[in-house]
């Protein structure tokens, strides 16, 4: 029997006719198959309630978890995600206007392999792409973009205490009143690589692309109808899902070989010899 036709926007991208806009922190929450169908492509699995409007994924060791649940105000966290990074609990919320290819910073650098070096400085980061910089007498640290209409802080309430991450996009007032589209609460807790990831994110000036008028305040943001179509855009991201795919295939291959061979033995110590 054939299913009915239902309009959904689900289909996308095939569907729309996109707009290159930018810049891209002010472009609205975009499509979260970029997340949803990323986490599960490296395996993560969707506990999600059937007739329930959310989606619930976690990881394969249950050590971390992404939710997304749609609220009634776009300034209530619609995205949350929570980890458990040797033996520290954190969390991070995320409004509904977060654009996906901004967070995915973040969680694609939570199912690649963890770094073995120094992560990147969020604040070099941010300075190599024009932002300023500011710390005051308490350790509060800002970083605003050249255009002021997105910045990352690291704040605490009194000294010693401790601190908390917090990123805001908007359009700010002369009188001190602001359009807020979104806001970001980090733990501090966090791994720093994930942080420097989410900061590497933010500082792109990379285009994306977005429905005409698409977005939550079109006013903030310049359109053009240029810029990958529908096929491209799925082509394109068929193929991150493919790499991905693989990416876990290999990390599942050596992690049972390492069980299965056992650590690798060190090597006996070099006879000494002796003279007379």
């Amino acid at each position: 029997m054939a299913l009915p036709y239902i309009a959904t926007r689900a289909d996308e991208p095939l569907n729309i006719i996109w707009h290159e806009t930018h810049p891209r922190h002010l472009a609205g929450r975009g499509d979260p198959r970029r997340i949803t169908q990323t986490l599960r492509a490296a395996g993560w699995k969707n506990h999600s309630a059937p007739d329930y409007p959310h989606v619930v994924l976690a990881s394969p060791d249950l050590r971390h978890t992404v939710v997304l649940e749609p609220e009634a105000k776009p300034y209530q966290p619609w995205w949350r995600i929570r980890g458990n990074s040797q033996g520290h609990r954190w969390y991070t919320d995320f409004d509904a206007h977060t654009p996906v290819e901004i967070l995915a910073g973040l969680t694609d650098a939570l199912i690649a392999p963890e770094p073995t070096t120094t992560p990147p400085d969020v604040w070099t980061t941010l300075t190599s792409a024009h932002w300023t910089y500011e710390r005051d007498e308490q350790g509060n640290e800002t970083a605003t973009h050249p255009a002021g209409t997105l910045n990352l802080r690291r704040w605490t309430v009194e000294p010693g205490e401790c601190f908390f991450w917090t990123a805001e996009a908007g359009l700010h007032h002369t009188d001190g009143g602001r359009d807020l589209v979104w806001r970001a609460s980090l733990d501090d807790d966090m791994p720093p690589h994930l942080i420097s990831a989410f900061a590497t994110a933010l500082a792109s000036h990379e285009p994306v692309q977005r429905g005409r008028y698409d977005v939550p305040h079109a006013h903030l943001v310049t359109q053009k109808e240029r810029g990958p179509q529908g096929e491209e855009l799925g082509a394109a991201h068929a193929a991150r899902l493919k790499a991905v795919r693989a990416a876990t295939r290999k990390a599942r291959r050596n992690a049972a070989v390492t069980t299965r061979n056992g650590p690798v033995p060190a090597a006996a110590p070099a006879p000494v010899v002796r003279g007379r």
